[in-house]
């Protein structure tokens, strides 16, 4: 595509660099004036960004040719990922509004701040160059440290912007050194070029040793963004010390953001995995094995709700890092069916605990003994969520792992087969932490100093419309997964 066409391609991403500038100037405009008036019009901009740039992103076509001399992809893959995003941040916005976490005096603070981790987002899902990977990880992860430290004066909200800041740096410099060796190998950035070099390099030993340590260092900032172990362990503390709306938007919008740029790196880059230059088929499959596994045992022990949900989100990185290994159009089209799915049921469950933080104050889950006949509404659709998250019929959840296994199971090959009946025990697993919560909420009493919990409107509506297609679409997905397979190809 030539200037003009790029430019009119990235119209979406243009969009939220106006509501950027809108949301900042709009700040200082009512700045001194009543704060809920000005948090009003700070969230009305801001969404009306997203919804505009929601809009144009549908009404595109995906011509799957590179735009800006191939810096990114214009194809069915990131148009999908560039709506999910758009649409996780409409929610990260509500969910602000509705939260205590974030002072009607900083919303806009907060919500430059998101749209600004938006923007890298959309660019990260269409990133085709070393280079745009590089900065668009970089414009995800800075504002990011920033809104993990939102809560001024809380020791825990600054252990976990100083744990976010140390892991995103050190996994940064070594994803860069490993796109360094990458362009001292084949001579360019972009991924295209590099798959075709990588097919004719020769196989002496020190070339696979650099291809190896290449890979392997580009994994961590991949790895990272993910959430997958080893490369966590900033998981937990940033998703407890971190406002709960912004950690309901970091559970599936960088991690969607990680899985797009790692799908897109492994079969581009490295190639198809019948014919890879690297076998990263395997090194994938056995992260997945091992992120899967350590999420689920190490949420067994976490009585904090929000830290159990965020060892949940590891191992659901674990799940989906299966279907990346496969690699196959029907893999691809499985993680996306799943991340939708886990949108729905991941924001839903955060957006239950922000409702019972809301009105305890604690996230630990004694605040959840008797919930049941508390807040019965927030009990029966957070059991919902959480039945989902583990994966039971008739639920959204069981239909996305489904894909996700059946994906494996096509392969025919014996690795699968066990990777496979290790996300199953994983899933039984699963169940157990889950069900603590459920029971702490049906089958414990609260204390004698319990109070009610009500669901204020703007929860409920907001809880239900989550609630709703997660039941609905475990029943009848078939006309959304008939969707992705028509017009989410990944285009090299």
């Amino acid at each position: 595509m030539n200037l003009t066409q790029s430019l009119i391609a990235l119209a979406p991403e243009f969009t939220l660099v106006g509501a950027i500038l809108l949301v900042l100037v709009a700040d200082l405009y009512f700045r001194g004036q009543d704060a809920v008036l000005r948090r009003g019009v700070l969230t009305l901009i801001s969404l009306a960004g997203v919804g505009v740039a929601a809009i144009l992103v549908m009404s595109m076509s995906s011509s799957g040719e590179p735009i800006f001399s191939g810096m990114l992809a214009h194809d069915g893959f990131a148009k999908f990922f560039r709506l999910l995003f758009l649409l996780v941040a409409a929610f990260g916005l509500l969910f602000a509004g509705l939260s205590d976490e974030v002072p009607v005096s900083r919303f806009g603070e907060y919500a430059l701040l998101l749209l600004s981790i938006t923007l890298g987002l959309s660019l990260l899902a269409g990133a085709r160059n070393l280079l745009m990977i590089y900065l668009s990880i970089e414009l995800v992860s800075l504002p990011s440290y920033v809104l993990a430290g939102f809560r001024r004066g809380d020791y825990r909200a600054s252990e976990a912007a100083l744990k976010y800041v140390i892991y995103g740096g050190v996994a940064s410099g070594l994803m860069l050194y490993g796109f360094s060796l990458l362009y001292g190998l084949t001579g360019t950035l972009d991924l295209t070029q590099i798959g075709g070099a990588l097919q004719g390099l020769g196989g002496s030993a020190a070339s696979r040793l650099a291809l190896t340590a290449a890979v392997l260092m580009s994994l961590c900032g991949f790895g990272y963004k993910v959430a997958a172990v080893p490369f966590h362990m900033w998981c937990p503390d940033v998703y407890q010390g971190a406002p709960t709306p912004f950690t309901a938007f970091l559970s599936v919008g960088p991690k969607a953001a990680g899985l797009a740029v790692l799908m897109r790196f492994m079969l581009t880059a490295l190639g198809d995995p019948t014919g890879a230059a690297f076998p990263w088929p395997l090194l994938i499959g056995l992260l997945a094995a091992v992120t899967m596994t350590l999420g689920n045992l190490t949420a067994l022990v976490q009585n904090n709700v929000k830290r159990l949900l965020a060892f949940s989100s590891i191992a659901h990185a674990g799940y989906l890092l299966m279907a990346v290994s496969v690699g196959s159009p029907s893999a691809i089209r499985a993680v996306e069916l799943y991340l939708v799915f886990y949108l729905l049921m991941n924001l839903g469950a955060f957006l239950a605990v922000q409702a019972v933080r809301a009105r305890t104050g604690s996230e630990d889950l004694d605040a959840y003994r008797g919930l049941g006949a508390r807040s019965p509404l927030l009990a029966v659709l957070l059991a919902l969520f959480l039945f989902s998250l583990t994966g039971l019929p008739p639920l959204a959840g069981f239909i996305g792992k489904f894909y996700l296994f059946a994906s494996l199971l096509e392969v025919g090959n014996a690795f699968y087969y066990v990777l496979a009946l290790i996300g199953v025990l994983n899933s039984a697993i699963s169940l157990y932490y889950y069900a603590r919560v459920m029971k702490a909420m049906y089958l414990k009493q609260a204390g004698a100093d319990a109070t009610p919990v009500p669901l204020g409107g703007a929860y409920s509506v907001l809880l239900l419309v989550l609630a709703v297609p997660t039941l609905i679409l475990g029943v009848y997905w078939f006309p959304l997964a008939d969707a992705l397979n028509a017009g989410v190809a990944l285009t090299p």
